[in-house]
């Protein structure tokens, strides 16, 4: 009972930092996408069975059930039709039998985009040779880490995260936030809460005018000026069984839910205090080799061309394989877009090393 009552108290420690706060705008909406196949694939329903590289993302406290010394890992997918790119790497240590360290990159870009502020010269001729090109990237580098309590099956842990958004040669921005986490196991069960952007997250914008001040001038567009935007902090609760099926089948089953306090959002579950947003995810496994995994998450009212509505949620299902050391995982998903059946191919490999630098 002690051990819940500490668990508890730490989730009421978070609720308190979020409902403080007044927020003014969204942002780095990159990072509320996922990372890793096995996420996706159970609905984004991992924070309290991570225990792989992918912990540095869902939750820093899951580095302590890492099953080697080190872990790397890696991810890419393609969303609107391979237009953007969206890309995950992530290596994780453990420093000793009670504490974790990781190191995670995430970029989020379209690249090749046509610059056609030059496009007519001063003559008043269409110059296609004057066309250039240009990316607008956000980047996320985090550092992780993790620390086992003096109660036994209690662990905390934390994100320090600096983002990095750029729009060509246009503007760009500077950002700092930091998440906390919170996971705990008794037998088979697990329990998790991590608050993430408990500070806030901002970003720092800053324009390039000369760039383009006189073509906006020409064009009647309104002049950008530097400003900051906020993350808004969100927390999120997980509960986590294992079945034992039989001697070599197990079934792993979770349900999340993501709080957020910044007004009612097009959730199943809101008030004028809060919003709830629950997803689900299971996983199949056999000999802890083969894994199949399903989830569903997004679960919204959405309406429809009659004026009616209807319950809308976003689907996944992945596989997952490992071979000694090496984890290959994949999932369909069609997180590009979250209302179309559009769906996205994302695989994730994971590579499990020990100190001695073996993969065997």
């Amino acid at each position: 009972m002690t051990k819940i009552r500490l668990f508890a108290f730490s989730v009421s420690l978070l609720l308190l930092a979020f409902t403080t706060k007044a927020q003014v705008k969204y942002s780095n909406e990159f990072l509320s996408l996922g990372v890793g196949s096995r996420a996706l694939a159970m609905g984004n329903s991992c924070i309290a069975s991570s225990n792989d590289a992918t912990s540095t993302y869902w939750n820093p406290a899951g580095l302590l059930e890492l099953s080697s010394d080190m872990q790397m890992g890696a991810m890419h997918s393609a969303y609107s039709y391979g237009i953007a790119s969206y890309d995950y790497g992530a290596a994780t240590f453990k420093t000793s039998d009670s504490s974790a360290l990781g190191f995670s990159i995430i970029r989020f870009g379209v690249d090749d985009i046509p610059n056609t502020l030059d496009l007519i010269d001063n003559n008043g001729q269409i110059r296609y040779d004057l066309i250039t090109s240009f990316s607008i990237a956000d980047y996320a580098f985090v550092t992780s880490f993790a620390k086992k309590s003096n109660v036994n099956g209690l662990s905390f842990g934390g994100n320090l995260k600096i983002i990095r958004r750029i729009v060509g040669d246009f503007a760009s921005a500077w950002g700092f936030g930091l998440d906390v986490s919170a996971m705990y196991v008794n037998k088979s069960w697990r329990f998790a809460a991590v608050g993430r952007d408990i500070t806030s997250t901002f970003n720092a914008w800053k324009f390039n005018t000369e760039t383009f001040e006189d073509v906006f001038d020409e064009t009647g567009n309104e002049i950008p000026e530097n400003s900051i935007e906020y993350t808004m902090p969100r927390l999120i609760l997980a509960a986590a069984k294992t079945f034992k099926i039989s001697e070599k089948i197990n079934l792993t089953t979770e349900i999340d839910g993501d709080i957020t306090f910044d007004g009612k959002r097009n959730t199943v579950l809101r008030t004028d205090f809060l919003s709830l947003d629950p997803h689900a995810g299971l996983e199949l496994s056999y000999k802890n080799k083969v894994f199949l995994r399903g989830g569903v998450s997004n679960i919204q009212n959405v309406l429809l061309f009659d004026k009616q509505t209807a319950i809308n949620m976003q689907p996944g299902l992945g596989l997952g394989i490992s071979l000694n050391r090496l984890y290959i995982d994949y999932a369909l998903s069609n997180i590009g877009n979250k209302l179309f059946n559009i769906y996205s191919h994302v695989f994730t490999l994971r590579l499990a090393i020990n100190k001695k630098g073996n993969v065997s």
